[in-house]
């Protein structure tokens, strides 16, 4: 709706038609000025603001056209209603290519008419101005939102590269092992983590983790075990001898780091530690699936274990497993985005198809990266995080 405490400027060198169109639109709930000449219409229009026009075309000192020119320079969007005698077509013609929102010919035989578009002109020019205002705070909402992607920008750029940074090798090899991995972020960071390093001369420690959710936060606190496994390591060495340690006694470690961070994070994981002096694989499974994958001798089959969620339970207790170490072998560790590539209707089937596609990748992550078509993802719903260790694969 227009507003009704609208100000009109008739401008009209006619007293008695100038008077008698004030007086209507008075009448109808308008503040209406009035001037005789296009000069005296100009200096009131300088100092009152008017929020419409309506002028004459046939006027001494200066036409309707001129004046027509002067307000839009003035004010680009004010309406302006022509009235007037002068009913020659090209005068209407000119007056609405400068901007006149309508053009009525006198005399007026209804003043409803008038009214009518004075109001409608008025509602127009509110819309304009309004479709403007919203252009404008969509344009600065808009600079405002490309600032913020530039600075979020930014800040990916540098989590990726802190995340990049704390990554192992992606080939390493110690003695006869042999450890690889690759991770495939569902977004610019990842949740997914794996670490594998030496303790000492005789221990291997490895795990792969996956925080739920995606993005950022989860992608911190992958950052967080990474400090919590290291400064476990550094605190274990203050006295100049490692002590001897379980898998489960670290994911407790992170079980209550996590609960005390109260970030509303959980992780499940897979972490294990090789005894080379004993050739024996010590692990703990922190509610992850799908298991890790041992391949030997051509067959594959998942390794036994359980556990509850590392981050989600206080009174949470992880239970450690062993294994006695093939001569020659593979252990792959996946986390579950890789079960978004497998065949099957169901999850157990899906689980089911796994050692069999790890036998056709003969155990090997660059067997994997071709049997579970790795090169050609597009955008997955999931991050995918591999690890493989092997020792004498051929």
């Amino acid at each position: 709706m227009h507003n009704p405490s609208a100000t009109l400027l008739i401008i009209d060198d006619d007293d008695e038609v100038r008077a008698s169109l004030a007086a209507y639109l008075d009448d109808s709930g308008f503040r209406v000025l009035q001037a005789a000449s296009g000069p005296e219409g100009l200096e009131l229009f300088d100092r009152e603001h008017p929020d419409l026009v309506i002028c004459d075309l046939r006027m001494p000192q200066m036409d309707g056209l001129e004046l027509i020119r002067l307000v839009s320079e003035r004010q680009a969007d004010l309406p302006v209603i022509v009235v007037s005698g002068a009913g020659v077509m090209n005068d209407a013609v000119e007056a609405l290519r400068l901007g006149a929102a309508d053009y009525l010919i006198k005399p007026l035989e209804d003043l409803a008419m008038l009214e009518h578009s004075v109001r409608r002109a008025l509602d127009r020019s509110r819309l304009r101005l309004e479709n403007r205002r919203y252009r404008e705070q969509l344009e600065e909402a808009n600079r405002d939102l490309q600032a913020s992607l530039n600075l979020l920008q930014e800040d990916q750029n540098a989590g990726r590269q802190v995340q990049m940074n704390m990554l192992p090798a992606a080939a390493w090899v110690t003695d006869d092992f042999h450890f690889a991995h690759q991770i495939i972020p569902s977004l610019y960071l990842s949740g997914d983590f794996v670490d594998y390093f030496r303790v000492d001369e005789r221990r291997i420690v490895f795990y792969l983790a996956d925080v739920s959710g995606h993005g950022a936060s989860s992608a911190f606190v992958t950052v967080l075990l990474k400090f919590m496994t290291t400064r476990l390591l550094y605190e274990s060495r203050r006295h100049g001898v490692l002590r001897e340690f379980k898998p489960s006694e670290v994911l407790g470690h992170i079980n209550r780091g996590l609960l005390n961070c109260r970030l509303g994070k959980h992780v499940t994981m897979l972490g294990g530690v090789i005894d080379q002096e004993h050739n024996r694989l010590h692990y703990c499974i922190g509610g992850h699936l799908p298991l890790p994958v041992l391949y030997r001798d051509g067959k594959a089959e998942y390794l036994q274990g359980r556990g509850l969620p590392v981050g989600l339970f206080q009174e949470a207790e992880y239970q450690d497993y062993e294994l006695e170490l093939p001569e020659s072998f593979s252990l792959t560790l996946l986390s579950d985005g890789v079960l978004d590539l497998l065949p099957g209707a169901t999850l157990k089937d899906k689980e089911a198809a796994l050692p069999g596609l790890v036998e056709q990748a003969a155990g090997s992550l660059d067997g994997l990266r071709q049997v579970l078509g790795l090169a050609e993802l597009a955008e997955m719903p999931d991050d995918i995080a591999l690890l493989v260790l092997s020792r004498n694969l051929a």
